[in-house]
């Protein structure tokens, strides 16, 4: 190996091993969280209520899939997800209709640093259950945008509405698509050299008809253009329905039939 790519390639290893060597002798924030976010309430471990899919190491901190599932739809309440390290943990909050069927949730988060990832549910007799995954990825919440800013701003609260076939019974698949910066206020204009203002789709409202599927209330970390996939059970309904918010005020609508529904 040339010399030039023998000192990169020892450079990377020195930075991976002190990025590891700073998370684990980071003082853990959890019990911090759960004092601001749940008011100190006991949190079960983990039996199956809810459970996270989440990666070991991010491909892209900016853009990291995490997924909700839930044993039993009709027993979660709320779930939360909540990013430990990250500079405004809760990334999202999932208020479930009561009738909704939600079986999983998925959507894209940013991952600022090494850390542990948690998901809670709040059970209908409100018992607090969580799971942990440990997440490897860095920088998530002050990288740049994807897109260009006067395209985001042009197209921002467009949405996109899609349908899978389910591999549940008796549940439909869809995902909401919202355009939107989603800005952190930690990434920086490479051209200005000034901090973005944090700019960020804070609340979701997604309806089949007049019933709610799911309420979010969300925050920096969700990444750009937030998506979010998920099961619900079918009511009769003729449309699905969206209306979201973001932080300076923005209020954006859609709605679209819902294929073959009867």
């Amino acid at each position: 190996m040339p010399m030039n790519l023998r000192a990169a390639a020892v450079g990377v290893l020195l930075a991976a091993f002190a990025t590891t060597a700073l998370a684990e002798n980071a003082p853990d924030p959890w019990p911090g969280l759960v004092t601001d976010l749940f008011q100190g309430r006991a949190i079960a471990t983990a039996d199956g209520t809810i459970s996270l899919e989440a990666p070991t190491r991010a491909e892209d901190a900016a853009i990291v899939p995490m997924t909700l599932r839930f044993s039993d739809p009709a027993k979660v309440k709320v779930a939360t997800l909540v990013i430990d390290q990250n500079p405004m943990p809760m990334a999202a909050s999932f208020t479930l209709g009561d009738k909704a069927g939600v079986d999983f949730i998925e959507t894209r988060v940013r991952v600022n640093s090494y850390t542990n990832v948690h998901a809670v549910a709040e059970t209908r007799d409100g018992a607090l259950v969580a799971e942990a995954k440990f997440v490897k990825a860095s920088g998530g919440c002050s990288a740049p945008a994807g897109k260009d800013p006067d395209e985001a701003r042009a197209n921002m609260g467009k949405m996109k509405y899609r349908e899978f076939r389910s591999a549940v019974a008796g549940r439909r698949e869809a995902q909401i698509m919202i355009r939107h910066p989603n800005n952190s206020g930690l990434q920086m204009d490479q051209i200005t050299r000034t901090y973005t203002p944090a700019h960020y789709i804070d609340a979701v409202e997604v309806w089949q008809g007049d019933a709610l599927i799911f309420r979010m209330e969300g925050g920096i970390s969700l990444s750009e253009d937030p998506n979010f996939r998920f099961t619900y059970a079918p009511n009769g309904a003729r449309t699905i329905r969206v209306i979201a918010h973001d932080n300076k005020g923005g209020s954006f609508k859609s709605e679209w039939p819902i294929a073959d529904a009867s």
